[in-house]
C-alpha cells in the first residue's frame, strides 16, 4: 500500500482538520455509489479509507510517524523474547508468540479499546454508518429559468427553447392558454445530487413578449380601435383583430373615446380549471387627417350654441 500521506495529499505536519478535509473531499469524488462506471473508484476510495484510518487516529498516526506500524496498520515486527510488539501482537495466554497474530487496529487494547472507526464519519458524510440502516440520499437542488414566448405561443401553445444553470439547452412544451408569470415544473431536469440521490427540478417561469396590438391583463386581452367621429356620434360597425380571426363589432351611438366593448371567451383560450379570458375592444375618436372647412363650421357653431362639459 503506498504512503497514506501520498494518499490523502498532505504533508506529515497537517492537522486533524486538514486531513479530515482531505479524506472527506476524496471519499465523495470515489464513493461507488457516485461512480458505478468506473472500476478503479472502489479501489481509490479503499485506499483513502485506510490510509485515513492510520492518518485519522492520532495514536496510529504517531505510531506510523515512529515507523512502528507500516502502511496498513500491521507492526513492522515482533519481539523474539517474549515481549509484546508494537502495536499488539499477542498470543491467547497473554504472551508474544511469532506464530499467533491478533490484529487490533481499533486504537487501543485487544477487547475494549476505542480507536478510530470510519464509519462514524461517513455517519455525517453519507446519512448512515454501516451499522445503521442507510436513509436517502438527498435530492439535488431545483433551478430556475425562464421562457420567453410570444401571446401566439401562449394561446395556441408551442415549444419554446430554453437554457437552464446548468448549460442544458432544451425545448419545453408550452401549454395552451398559459397567463403571463406562470411557472412550469420539469421534473428530474434541475441539479443532480451530491450524493447519488434523484436530481432536482426546472421550474421554468413564462414571459409572455409584447404584442404590437393586444396587451395582456391576465387572461383577458385588451385592444384599442379607431372609429371615424360620425360612428361615434350615430353608430356604426368597426373591425377588431382577435387571436384567431376578424370580428365585426356594433359601434352603440353617442360612444365617447376611450368607451370599452367585451367581446367574452375571445381572450387567451382556456387551460386546465381556468375559463377563456375576454378581448376588450376600446374605442378611439379619430378626425379627419385634412382640415374640413364644414365640420368646422359645425364644431363651431355647436361650440357657440350648444356648448358642454364632458365628463372625467
Amino acid at each position: 500500500m503506498r504512503d497514506p500521506y501520498t494518499i490523502l495529499g498532505v504533508p506529515k505536519a497537517a492537522a486533524g482538520d486538514e486531513i479530515k478535509k482531505a479524506y472527506r473531499k476524496l471519499a465523495k469524488r470515489f464513493h461507488p455509489d457516485h461512480n458505478k462506471d468506473d472500476p478503479k473508484a472502489k479501489e481509490k476510495f479503499a485506499e483513502a479509507n485506510s490510509a485515513y484510518e492510520i492518518l485519522g487516529d492520532e495514536k496510529k498516526k504517531g505510531q506510523f510517524d515512529r515507523g512502528e506500524i507500516d502502511a496498513e496498520g500491521k507492526p513492522r515486527g515482533f519481539d523474539p523474547f517474549g515481549g509484546a510488539a508494537p502495536g499488539g501482537f499477542r498470543r491467547p495466554g497473554g504472551g508474544a508468540s511469532p506464530g499467533a497474530e491478533h490484529f487490533n487496529f481499533g486504537g487501543g487494547a485487544p477487547g475494549g479499546g476505542a480507536g478510530f472507526d470510519p464509519s462514524d464519519l461517513f455517519e455525517g458524510l453519507f446519512g448512515g454508518g454501516s451499522r445503521r440502516a442507510p436513509r436517502a440520499a438527498p435530492r439535488g437542488e431545483d433551478v430556475a429559468a425562464t421562457a420567453h414566448v410570444s401571446l401566439e405561443q401562449a394561446a395556441l401553445g408551442g415549444e419554446s427553447r430554453v437554457v437552464l444553470p446548468t448549460g442544458r439547452t432544451m425545448e419545453v412544451k408550452i401549454p395552451a392558454g398559459i397567463e403571463d408569470g406562470k411557472t412550469i415544473r420539469l421534473k428530474g431536469q434541475g441539479g443532480g445530487s451530491p450524493l447519488g440521490g434523484p436530481a432536482g427540478d426546472a421550474l421554468v417561469t413564462v414571459r409572455i413578449a409584447r404584442h404590437p396590438l393586444f396587451r395582456v391583463e391576465g387572461r383577458d386581452l385588451r385592444e384599442d380601435v379607431s372609429i371615424p367621429l360620425y360612428d361615434a356620434v350615430l353608430g356604426g360597425k368597426v373591425e377588431a383583430r382577435t387571436l384567431t380571426g376578424v370580428v365585426e363589432l356594433t359601434v352603440p351611438p353617442n360612444s365617447s373615446s376611450g368607451r370599452t366593448l367585451r367581446l367574452r371567451g375571445k381572450g387567451l383560450p382556456a387551460s386546465g380549471a381556468g375559463a377563456a379570458g375576454d378581448l376588450l375592444v376600446t374605442l378611439r375618436i379619430a378626425l379627419p387627417e385634412a382640415a374640413d372647412a364644414e365640420l368646422d363650421a359645425l364644431m363651431k357653431r355647436w361650440r357657440d350654441t350648444k356648448p358642454y362639459k364632458p365628463r372625467d
